[in-house]
């Protein structure tokens, strides 16, 4: 998030700042959504919801692009290792203190391995393909991407390995395992080495801001460390501030203490049998919400369903597992 693209004149790139402000205001719809179904302020489950889940891979993925473009503009004139892991550790730095903040706040759920995690390894990661062809980086890219699907979801079921993406899907806030997600930062790498923004003439390069909001959102983008750690802050006060002057409680947290033991013995189970985390996410989600809906959920946790009751909580996640 904090890579500096240079264009050819010595200033920087725009129109790479405009696409990561871009990526940000999506950003923060989703959070915002988040915070308002984590307190329960709106009714739809934007953890499990299909929409939600596909359009925060969608902002994740643009980011990682975006990081892996950034990266190869940052390193065209000649590597500066010292600038290299001064950012590096910048964004580091920036990943303990999310962690530390979550941990604090949401303990159930707090953030270990999330997109800034990522970004610093990645950026490690991906130094020495800085060196190698585009083509190798291209393949690269393919067989990261392919490697969950090939090897499984089952392959390290070891909780400290689970950053790596090929153990059961974890529960936390934002997740961004190195694979797939590493495919994204190589491919954005690519794009940079087939679409040269420095070339003469480049539309990349002489791309210039020149409406209000073009200006604020490339501001945005430049400045998109900085706003990634104060957006969140600014929007759950925001939130709470609304509540005390309305008088409206969050009823319910999502997801709260008593579903963290549930959702996990369910994903692990259900990825025990093969299928992807990705689907597992999906059923227990759902099934938390249809067992929450149908008055059984307090029983389902006191394992105090009677036989009638388990039929009906067993159609449930038949149910959830149906859905496409």
């Amino acid at each position: 998030m904090s890579e500096q693209a240079q264009s050819s004149a010595g200033g920087r790139i725009e129109l790479v700042d405009l696409a990561r402000g871009i990526a940000l205001l999506a950003m923060f719809v989703y959070h915002f959504a988040y915070d308002l179904s984590y307190f329960r302020l709106i009714r739809v489950d934007v953890v499990s919801d299909p929409a939600w889940r596909a359009f925060a891979r969608l902002i994740a993925g643009s980011f990682l692009v975006i990081v892996g473009f950034s990266l190869v503009l940052a390193t065209q004139k000649g590597f500066d290792r010292g600038n290299y892991l001064r950012r590096v550790a910048l964004i580091a730095c920036a990943a303990i203190l999310v962690t530390s903040a979550t941990w604090f706040a949401l303990p159930d759920v707090f953030i270990f391995f999330g997109i800034l995690h990522h970004i610093a390894l990645a950026s490690v990661l991906a130094l020495p393909f800085l060196f190698l062809p585009t083509l190798v980086i291209a393949i690269t890219a393919v067989i990261v991407f392919a490697l969950p699907f090939i090897l499984g979801h089952n392959v390290f079921t070891q909780d400290w390995l689970s950053f790596l993406g090929f153990g059961p899907w974890p529960l936390t806030a934002d997740f961004v395992p190195v694979f797939p997600w590493f495919g994204c930062v190589l491919a954005g790498m690519v794009l940079a080495r087939t679409a040269p923004p420095k070339a003469p003439g480049s539309f990349w390069a002489n791309w210039r801001a020149t409406s209000a909001p073009a200006k604020v959102i490339v501001l945005g983008g430049r400045n998109s460390l900085f706003v990634y750690l104060v957006h969140q802050p600014l929007f759950i006060g925001a939130l709470f501030l609304f509540m005390q002057a309305t008088g409206q409680v969050a009823t319910q947290k999502l997801p709260d203490a008593e579903a963290a033991p549930f959702l996990t013995a369910c994903q692990r189970s259900c990825t025990g049998t093969g299928t992807p985390k990705e689907i597992c996410e999906r059923v227990c989600g759902c099934s938390m919400d249809g067992l929450k809906q149908a008055n059984l959920w307090v029983k389902a946790l006191a394992d105090a369903l009677s036989p009638a009751e388990t039929e009906q909580a067993r159609g449930i996640g038949q149910s959830c597992a149906r859905q496409p």
